[in-house]
């Protein structure tokens, strides 16, 4: 009788098996098991095709400014009631600086006398019940109605864009008559590589919005880039929250961590706390923002903090690492209100908006950063008052009045 075909085919499968098996044995020997669950996580990944997940909007809702053509109201609103004013953002994580913001600003509108209504954008259909509880948590002083986009974006005078996801979704579902706005903190399309999402993102900015710019580095590139010209208005900093405390020990440096936001230049800060801890290792290392595994230094790990919080745990540390490849990160300014020495990686874009001569600017490589941090600290007790003193103490209000004023401009066309 003739062998069946197959059978040849056993010792390939069985020397596959072996050859997997042996994979295993040497990343568990190397990585220990929770390196072994990564790359089948990983693997499974691209199986399943996961990275379409990634994609911040559903195709629906994209809009091409080569075929825009929005409606606006016909006649302004009376003088005497107030101004309608929506706001179009994804659903806001606890504490997220971004948001803080952006929210800052509704703060504004409302206590201008005005009504605000947030209308949530989330490409992954969560429960706006439990976005709205969170909002109401974390930014007890919003009175604004919360509702989701896909209901409609209508009912407001004007609407305001927070970023270029939320541009897309307001062109796309904001097509009743109404003025449109777009507030813009950083110049979004370099978040990506070149290609889909960099275009996409960069198309917004040629939607006909009314584009209020935060900061000079993002109002330069508007007009660079873009070839538009925005309204421009300051960042700010809390120095009611971030401020110095009564005298502590200040023993430690602090980082705040964001792994999965490449412009927050994570895996260049851990290399360089690495070799940090090699140069000081009696210093405390804090993180906050994500509590991150298998650090090769000791960490104090701080997760989600409240401002209160993080002041407090500002005023135990000598420096803190404020990474940021855009625009300028606002961990710096509240580092320094609390007498922290913040180190930066050095950029145009960062000096652009941080004119401060307590910033330690560092080269953007582990030692650049790393001797940095290091100065940093060995710098002498006692400045912190000078540090502290350098920070605006303006607040918020002119990026606030600038944005009541610039509204009931675009509504009432004063």
């Amino acid at each position: 009788m003739t062998p069946m075909t197959s059978i040849p085919v056993i010792p390939e499968i069985g020397a596959k098996v072996v050859e997997g098996a042996g994979k295993v044995a040497r990343v568990l020997r190397r990585e220990g098991p929770r390196g072994v669950a990564r790359r089948g996580v990983r693997a499974a990944y691209k199986r399943l095709g996961a990275a379409a997940l990634e994609e911040p909007l559903l195709s629906t809702d994209i809009a091409d400014s080569t075929g825009l053509d929005l409606p606006l109201p016909q006649t302004r609103p009376p003088g005497d009631r107030p101004i309608r004013v929506g706001w179009v953002t994804t659903p806001p994580a606890a504490g997220s600086g971004g948001h803080t913001t952006l929210l800052r600003m509704v703060e504004a509108v409302e206590h201008a006398g005005h009504r605000c209504t947030l209308f949530l954008y989330d490409r992954y259909g969560g429960d706006i019940a439990k976005q709205e509880a969170v909002i109401r948590q974390w930014w007890p002083d919003i009175r604004a109605d919360i509702r989701d986009v896909h209901d409609g974006i209508s009912a407001v005078d004007a609407c305001v864009a927070s970023s270029w996801e939320s541009a897309h979704v307001l062109a796309t579902h904001g097509t009743d008559p109404m003025r449109r706005l777009y507030f813009i903190q950083d110049f979004e399309p370099y978040f990506y590589p070149r290609g889909s999402l960099y275009s996409l993102a960069e198309d917004t900015y040629r939607f006909g919005f009314r584009c209020i710019a935060l900061g000079g580095m993002v109002g330069r590139l508007l007009r660079s880039e873009i070839g538009i010209e925005p309204d421009v208005t300051d960042f700010g900093c809390d120095t009611s929250v971030y401020r110095l405390l009564d005298d502590r020990p200040r023993t430690g440096v602090v980082f705040y961590a964001k792994p999965d936001v490449p412009r927050r230049g994570y895996w260049l800060a851990r290399m360089a706390l690495e070799r940090f801890h090699q140069m000081h290792p009696q210093a405390d290392i804090h993180f906050y923002g994500e509590t991150v595994a298998d650090l090769p230094f000791p960490a104090i790990q701080h997760g989600r903090m409240t401002p209160e919080q993080l002041n407090d745990l500002y005023n135990s540390c000598r420096a803190g690492l404020a990474m940021s490849f855009t625009n300028i990160s606002l961990v710096a300014e509240e580092m320094l209100a609390a007498g922290v020495v913040a180190v930066v990686n050095d950029s145009v874009h960062s000096r652009a908006d941080l004119d401060n001569d307590n910033v330690a600017w560092a080269f953007p490589t582990p030692g650049g950063i790393a001797e940095a941090l290091s100065r940093a600290y060995r710098r002498p007790a006692g400045d912190e008052t000078k540090i502290a003193v350098s920070v605006r103490q303006v607040g918020w209000t002119r990026a606030q009045s600038d944005i009541v004023r610039i509204l009931e401009e675009e509504v009432r066309g004063v």
